[in-house]
């Protein structure tokens, strides 16, 4: 049973969905470059949607909310496991608190770390999310405020890894009980010899997949920790920072938005930049003083830069693959001006 009365697109997904084709047409986020468009089947779409009902329990008549852009893959995959196991799913449009546009238990949500942020930020919605049966979040990295939340809660919360080229998430990680991400069924994993990781998916069709993400296995040999993107490292002086790392670190210790890029130095070859969400530059003093504290000196900012908003993308993921052009003071990106 579906509730479509606010939102659009779900009729033209259904339309798609049951024509005659065997593919339908996706596309990526655009968190790391232009959004791209790429045809998938729709029986590996059931295959990834049934793997990850099956994982967490979900039955015939379960409830659920999709709260995502059909746009990309992670609205469609809600739309696809409401199909596979029978789920009375529930539409409302994409906002930052879309459990406050709706009511009753949900079985099943899949959110962006923003919208679950938000929905802690009220009363009411934050009694909702500690009802949820499975919580699967995506779209971006949980920070550690939030991490605490939510690992205080009744809620099952689920932090993914996974991308448009595996038809969302290829593995699952128990927010507040382990670092580490452990792989679904028919999915095998190793190195490259740079340090990425290299995905194969029986179920999704997906074999040797090079990603850009550098992990490191457990002792164990199957789950695994993200440590960045390859092409976030910043050399500086011969040492290779992970970009994401530092911004783990320094979330400990400041709540407002930022993100670590570079930018050229003529002595280093490149240098870490702090990019701040905030009105004015009073907050540089802190951020200054938090990195000097906790951070290495190797890994310390040697810029802060103040911005109204972070660049993001259509599903709120900050966009990567900024670097900053300290004489211009401009943010650019594949060589186009951030506005």
């Amino acid at each position: 049973m579906v509730n479509t009365k606010r939102i659009m697109g779900i009729e033209q997904f259904y339309e798609e969905w049951n024509n005659d084709n065997e593919c339908i047409e996706v596309q990526t986020s655009g968190s790391t470059g232009e959004p791209k468009k790429m045809m998938v089947r729709k029986s590996r779409m059931l295959a990834s949607a049934r793997r990850t009902n099956d994982f967490l329990g979900l039955n015939h008549n379960d409830r659920a909310l999709l709260c995502m852009s059909l746009d990309f893959i992670a609205g469609k995959m809600m739309a696809v496991r409401a199909i596979e196991r029978g789920l009375r799913l529930d539409i409302v449009e994409p906002c930052s608190n879309p459990l406050a546009q709706c009511c009753g238990r949900y079985d099943f949500v899949a959110m962006v770390p923003m919208q679950v942020w938000n929905s802690l930020r009220n009363d009411d919605t934050r009694k909702r999310v500690a009802d949820i049966g499975n919580l699967l979040i995506g779209g971006g990295a949980i920070n550690n405020d939030l991490e605490k939340e939510l690992s205080a809660m009744p809620c099952r919360a689920w932090s993914s890894y996974g991308m448009t080229e595996t038809l969302s998430h290829i593995a699952l990680r128990r927010v507040g009980k382990s670092l580490w991400y452990e792989p679904l069924r028919q999915v095998s994993l190793s190195l490259a010899d740079d340090g990425c990781l290299v995905v194969t998916d029986e179920a999704t069709g997906t074999f040797n997949m090079k990603t850009n993400d550098i992990v490191e296995f457990s002792a164990e040999g199957r789950q695994f920790r993200i440590l960045g993107r390859k092409d976030n490292v910043i050399c500086s002086g011969g040492i290779k920072i992970h970009a994401e790392e530092v911004e783990r670190i320094i979330a400990t210790a400041f709540s407002r938005p930022f993100m670590i890029t570079k930018c050229h130095d003529e002595k280093f070859g490149e240098a870490v930049v702090m990019v701040i969400e905030a009105c004015d530059d009073a907050i540089v003093g802190k951020a200054r003083t938090v990195c000097t504290e906790i951070l290495s000196k190797y890994w310390q900012p040697r810029h802060y830069i103040v911005i109204e908003k972070l660049p993001r993308t259509e599903t709120m993921k900050v966009r990567r693959g900024i670097v900053v052009d300290l004489d211009k003071k401009e943010l650019c990106y594949n060589d186009y001006k951030y506005e």
